[in-house]
């Protein structure tokens, strides 16, 4: 019964006693705002609690005849057919005098039934296990019915806590001859078979959904009494008649139609109704709308697009000078300023020079410099790793260790037999060693020159 949020039974996590809005626990739910309020008799208090089943989906009120006193949220054990039904408080108090009321039923009716007891956990039990066959029962019993082919729809399956009882709630557009299928229900299932015929807006409030305002459906949250809603309503609101945008999930137009409809009623009652041609020397203007927000009657000319807003005083004096037999010569429209604000288009800014690229520069010449120290000493280092005591102890080649020699010319003067050095070595007596960077001689250092024969 709960949501899955706050878990099964009782919701323990919002502590709002099954009325969070999570949508598992607010299915048709009613918020009792006379809940804390005090009475002076409390023998004359209501003794019928409405129940609901199936996650709110349905809604059942029966009499509380024991001496318990039963809270929004709390599972209770209650008469069924032939056997016992588990369902959850979802109303007590005062409030539901009004909820019968609304719904025409008598609190002395004999035959609303009774809560049998609070719901034990063997009760609890059987309720889980009867659950948990709706799913593969709603299955099979599809298949049964497309196997007579019976032009209907099975949208729900409801099986009652001790699995005894099972409503099948379907819908369909003509009378379906169902004896042979609750037949072969009643022999598969082993439990008594209930066919009930729905609507199409009902079938739509079990299923639920996402409506086009981003909320959930109001037949499945709060709306139970279904109105009767035609297109009229939607031309009074000056609403386009578009069958895909007019129409629910359900298929009919939708019921949020008719909840501005007085509004909008009230509002058109200080509009003339016989206004609908204005005669003037230009030719007859016709209405083709009417704005209750700014009280403007918008018509337009033969051979003309344009539109022209019309205050409804000077619709009223244009009418009552054509039953004198005038026209007009023009019809004096107002100005209609936008209730927009005007956009400003952004000035152009010229940035060139205002970013400095330097890091960037920075970063991209340090990211080279390391790809290259990369494939030159890299690869070895990683083959032959360099002892940490050989700078301390000098032990290093050959190379780095003529490095104080390096500060005056290696070749003093040219070889007798004009020959260079062995080892393709050119002289670096004439290079500066600080003009070498000290990182590129460690690298450099790990290929020492082959010794001369």
């Amino acid at each position: 019964m709960g949501c899955g949020s706050c878990g099964t039974g009782k919701p323990n996590g919002c502590k709002s006693n099954g009325g969070c809005s999570t949508g598992g626990c607010n299915r048709l739910n009613v918020h009792d705002w006379l809940l804390n309020l005090p009475f002076s008799d409390p023998e004359s208090s209501c003794k019928i609690v409405e129940v609901s089943f199936k996650q709110g989906s349905r809604k059942e009120f029966f009499r509380n005849s024991t001496l318990q006193f039963f809270e929004k949220g709390d599972y209770v054990t209650v008469e069924g057919i032939s056997g016992f039904d588990v369902g959850e408080v979802s109303l007590t108090g005062e409030l539901v005098r009004i909820q019968m009321k609304k719904k025409g039923v008598e609190e002395s009716n004999p035959e609303i039934k009774k809560i049998l007891r609070r719901s034990t956990e063997r009760d609890i039990e059987s309720f889980h296990i009867s659950k948990s066959r709706e799913q593969d029962m709603l299955a099979r019993s599809r298949a049964m019915a497309r196997v007579l082919n019976l032009q209907m729809k099975l949208s729900e399956v409801e099986v009652q806590a001790d699995g005894k009882k099972a409503t099948f709630f379907y819908t369909a557009d003509d009378r379906v001859d169902f004896r042979e299928l609750i037949k072969q229900y009643a022999g598969d299932f082993k439990v008594k078979v209930e066919m009930r015929q729905i609507g199409i807006r009902q079938e739509a409030a079990k299923v639920g959904g996402i409506g086009s305002c981003g909320r959930e459906l109001c037949c499945s949250t709060w709306l139970h009494d279904f109105k009767s809603v035609n297109t009229t309503a939607a031309r009074y609101q000056n609403l386009s008649i578009n069958q895909t945008k007019l129409s629910g999930q359900c298929g009919r137009l939708k019921c949020c139609l008719n909840y501005e409809l007085d509004t909008y009623l009230d509002a058109l009652q200080h509009f003339p109704d016989y206004a609908d041609q204005l005669d003037t020397v230009m030719g007859t203007a016709y209405l083709i709308k009417k704005d209750i927000f700014k009280n403007l009657m918008w018509y337009v000319l033969p051979n003309n697009t344009k539109h022209y807003p019309l205050t409804i005083q000077r619709v009223k004096e244009i009418k009552r000078l054509n039953q004198q037999g005038q026209k007009v010569d023009e019809l004096q429209p107002v100005e209609v300023t936008s209730s927009k604000p005007k956009e400003v288009e952004p000035a152009f800014v010229d940035v060139v020079g205002q970013i400095s690229l330097r890091s960037l520069e920075r970063n991209d010449k340090r990211r080279k410099d390391q790809q290259r120290n990369d494939r030159r000493g890299g690869p070895q280092q990683q083959q032959a790793p360099r002892p940490q005591g050989n700078r301390e102890q000098g032990n290093r080649p050959q190379q780095q260790g003529q490095r104080p020699q390096q500060q005056g010319p290696r070749n003093q003067g040219p070889r007798p037999d004009g020959n260079r050095p062995q080892g393709g070595q050119r002289p670096q007596g004439n290079r500066d060693p600080r003009n070498k960077p000290q990182g590129n001689r460690e690298q450099s250092g790990d290929q020492a020159p082959k010794p001369q024969e």
